[in-house]
C-alpha cells in the first residue's frame, strides 16, 4: 500500500510555508522604518505599540463611510484588515502586521493603497 503525500502546511496572508522566508512579514525596523515613514505622507508610528496611523477627513459622514467600504473590499483581498475608528467625517487607520507583531512592508504598501483612494486633500 503507498504511503498518502505528505501534507503542506497551507500559508495565511501573511505567513509562509515551511522553510521559505517572506520578506513582507519581516518587521520594518531602525532606517528601514524611518525610510518607509518618509514615503507615506501623514502617517505616523503609534507610540504605544509597534504600529502605523494616519486620519483622514471627509466632508461628512457618507463620504468617509464609502472610503471605508472601497479600504475593507481591499483588505478582505489582501487579506490584510486594518484597525480603524470613524467618527462623522474622519476616520482612524491603524496598521500593522498581526504575524509579526509590528509593522511590515505589506503594512507600508497598504498604506499606499489607502493614500491613492483617499481624496488628494488627504494624500
Amino acid at each position: 500500500m503507498l504511503a498518502p503525500p505528505a501534507k503542506r502546511p497551507l500559508a495565511g496572508a501573511d505567513e509562509t510555508l515551511v522553510g521559505e522566508t517572506n520578506k513582507m512579514s519581516d518587521r520594518l525596523v531602525g532606517i528601514k522604518r524611518q525610510t518607509a515613514l518618509k514615503e507615506l505622507h501623514g502617517w505616523a508610528e503609534v507610540l504605544e505599540r509597534d504600529a502605523i496611523r494616519k486620519t483622514y477627513h471627509f466632508p461628512d459622514f457618507a463620504a468617509a463611510w464609502g472610503f471605508m467600504n472601497q479600504v475593507a473590499l481591499l483588505a478582505e483581498r489582501q487579506q490584510h484588515h486594518p484597525e480603524w475608528f470613524n467618527d462623522l467625517g474622519r476616520v482612524e487607520v491603524i496598521l500593522y502586521t498581526r504575524s509579526a507583531d509590528g509593522v511590515t512592508q505589506a503594512d507600508v504598501d497598504f498604506a499606499h493603497r489607502l493614500d491613492q483612494m483617499a481624496p488628494p486633500d488627504n494624500r
